[in-house]
């Protein structure tokens, strides 16, 4: 099983640039549509999607869905985002079950935590 999901906003290059630019996605080559791109990294591929009313205010569990995107270096990660300028929802740390996250909001409000794919030890 491998995951993909679609997130809609106004702006497609916004949701374009905060994959690629702050989260190390890669767009696909060749030409685009203005209104649908699907961003893709390792197994997973997000699929940012044009609509006028989508409502791009954050929505933390239990109001809407926490994306869990699990990846080995997390320090790593946790640096990308960070020199991106993006802002975090929730600092890096480690949680009571051994994993090390952090959490931040997508232009279109959905809720992602980037979580090391191991405990640290």
């Amino acid at each position: 099983m491998r995951i993909s999901y679609e997130v809609f906003h106004k702006d497609v290059p916004t949701l374009v640039d905060f994959y690629v630019r702050v989260l190390g996605f890669r767009t696909p080559e060749g030409p685009v549509s203005p209104e649908h791109v699907v961003v893709r990294r390792d197994e997973v591929r997000v699929a940012c999607c044009q609509h006028d009313e989508a409502d791009p205010a954050p929505r933390r569990p239990p109001n809407g869905s926490e994306i869990v995107l699990r990846v080995d270096d997390i320090r790593a990660e946790h640096e990308r985002v960070v020199a991106s300028g993006w802002p975090l929802a929730d600092p890096l740390r480690t949680r009571p079950w051994g994993l090390t996250d952090f959490r931040v909001f997508d232009p279109a409000g959905q809720y992602l935590r980037i979580t090391s794919a191991t405990a640290e030890g």
